[in-house]
Formats: structure tokens, sequence, C-alpha cells
């Protein structure tokens, strides 16, 4: 009796474990699911309008230029790259008002070929984003070009982000660099939006004099900053 009252609550331990352990597994592979290519939007038609601002500074020629202008991004129709890859145009505009009139300005092209998503800048293809967006994964943005190294990694993975009047609910953000030394002030990164795309690019590169970030010896500020998008 005792055997049979032991054999029993023994099988129903086995049976718990065993569907606890499956229920696990099933939301392991729920989570995986989401490779989060929504951060990253290509289909034809998408745009986001910029609102821009770029600094020049160069102290040795007295030059400090600031120019406030528009960008307007667009994914364009789908083309075969020299690599015989399906990739899509990315149409790059430039305009005084954020209602345009636009003048086009670049052409480039961007994939998302599973595992990341690239943008051919001016003939450098950048790796802009990696899936699915986790803490452990770390990318040379420059991997496919021959500019200098740069390693990114993901921060404040799906969390929310406010940038002027807009609140974000899904967003990552890609750490390029944050670099700080007595002659050295860099600091870069962009943010994308879930079903949006990028919504927030800085980038500040400055030499700078006697460790003080606001004396400025020589280097360029830019800041991309989202005020619209649509299809």
């Amino acid at each position: 009796m005792k055997k049979s009252l032991i054999s029993s609550i023994a099988g129903s331990l086995v049976l718990m474990i065993s569907m606890l352990f499956l229920s696990n597994s099933c939301k392991k592979d729920d989570e995986t699911f989401y490779m989060g290519y929504d951060y990253y939007p290509l289909n034809e038609g998408h745009y986001i309008i910029y609102s821009v601002r770029e600094v020049y500074v160069d102290q040795q020629v007295q030059l400090r230029d600031t120019f406030d202008y528009f960008i307007k991004t667009e994914i364009g129709a789908e083309i075969t790259d020299n690599s015989g890859r399906k990739v899509r145009e990315f149409n790059r505009y430039y305009g005084t008002s954020a209602v345009g009139p636009w003048t086009i300005h670049d052409v480039w092209t961007t994939i998302n070929d599973g595992s990341r998503a690239e943008l051919v800048e001016e003939n450098n293809r950048v790796v802009k984003l990696v899936f699915a967006p986790s803490e452990d994964d770390e990318w040379n943005m420059n991997a496919y070009n021959e500019l200098d190294p740069l390693d990114c990694y993901y921060s404040n993975i799906h969390g929310p982000y406010t940038l002027g009047g807009n609140d974000f609910s899904s967003t990552v953000t890609v750490e390029q660099e944050d670099f700080s030394s007595f002659i050295d002030s860099r600091r870069k990164y962009e943010v994308y939006a879930k079903g949006i795309g990028m919504v927030h690019k800085y980038f500040r590169d400055f030499i700078i004099n006697n460790g003080n970030p606001s004396n400025l010896k020589k280097g360029r500020l830019l800041e991309m900053t989202m005020v619209s998008h649509g299809n």
C-alpha cells in the first residue's frame, strides 16, 4: 500500500516537473520568436522627416558654422545590388521646411537579411542593427567597409523613449561610442522606435582644449530628430 502511494506521488511529481519544463520551453520559444524587424521598417513608401542640426568647428581658422535644415528619408523600390541581393532604395531628400519642398540628395540602398539591417551610406556598407535585439549583442558596424572599426551594442532594449513632444513605447538604442579624454570628446548613438525606424541620431566628435568639452578645438556635431513619419 505504501509502495503504491509512494509510486503514485513520484509519478505525479515527474508529471508536474515535465509540464513545468515544457511550459518554460514554450515561453522561451515565444520570447525568441520576436525578432524586432519592425524597428527597421522597409515597406515601400515608408518615410521619416527629421529636423537636423550640424555644427562645424575649426579653431585654427576661426571657423564655427551651424546649419539647420530638414531631411526626409523614404524607402523606395526593390532593386538588385552588386552582390545579387534584393535590396531597397533608400532615398534622402533635403529641405528648408518640414513640409518641403524636397530636393533629392542621395539614393542609398538598404536591406534586412534576417540577421542584420544594413545601409549603404556613401558607398560604405554599414550594419545598423542586428536581430533579435539582445543585451549580449555586440557588432562592428564597419565590418563590411574600410572605415575604422566601431563596436556597437544595445541599451534600453524595448524600453520607452521621449523625444521632444513624442513618447515612444518600445525602442532600442544602438550605442556606438562614448569616449572622453583630455583632448577628445566623442558621443555617438542612434535610437530606433518600433514601427517607425530611426527617430534620433546623435553624433559628436570633437578635439577639445584642456579637457573641457565646451572648449572646442576642431570637429563636428550632427543631430537628427524625428518630427513626423508615415507611408
